[in-house]
């Protein structure tokens, strides 16, 4: 007796059933993106956000199906008035579940340099954000939640040493 045709050969409209079910029990995960973006004295740029405490890098999480580097472009348009598209990828940060959060995976693009004209360019362009600042180092690693400017520190690494890092909770 020959061997049975698998499903995907003899019922295709069946396996793609079959696959659509698999996919609907899948678990899902958060995905952000943000850009590390200087000015030319070498400053970082962070934004200040209305709904928590801590300063952040521009950015935000991604919606359905949306592409890392799109999340990250859209988000500089509607935070600061930006039409940027991100570089190369510098690091990826799992963030376990804290909080009422489950856990992500944020992606940290080079952002580039601004200049004087197109930093003033920048304007809060969104209701959720207070203000932005480009800080040193020392500036932002105050103002960052630890994981953040962990992530942050990396992905500044990451241009230095020309190697994208992948981080657990910015380790």
């Amino acid at each position: 007796m020959p061997p049975e045709e698998p499903l995907y050969e003899r019922d295709p409209e069946a396996w793609r059933a079959h696959l659509a079910e698999g996919n609907a029990t899948q678990p899902r995960k958060r995905v952000g993106a943000d850009a590390l973006i200087r000015d030319t004295a070498g400053q970082i740029l962070l934004v200040d956000p209305k709904y928590k405490p801590d300063w952040d890098l521009p950015g935000g999480m991604s919606e359905a199906n949306e592409p890392p580097t799109e999340t990250v472009r859209r988000e500089l348009k509607e935070e600061l008035n930006l039409d940027r598209r991100p570089r190369q990828l510098l690091c990826i940060d799992w963030v376990p579940p804290h909080g009422p959060w489950d856990d992500c995976l944020m992606f940290i693009f080079d952002g580039g340099v601004l200049d004087d004209h197109q930093i003033t360019g920048l304007i809060v362009n969104d209701d959720e954000l207070r203000s932005f600042k480009f800080c040193t180092k020392d500036e932002a690693a105050m103002r960052l939640r630890p994981y953040v400017w962990r992530r942050a520190h990396a992905a500044m690494k990451s241009l230095e040493v020309s190697k994208i890092f992948y981080l657990q909770d910015g380790h």
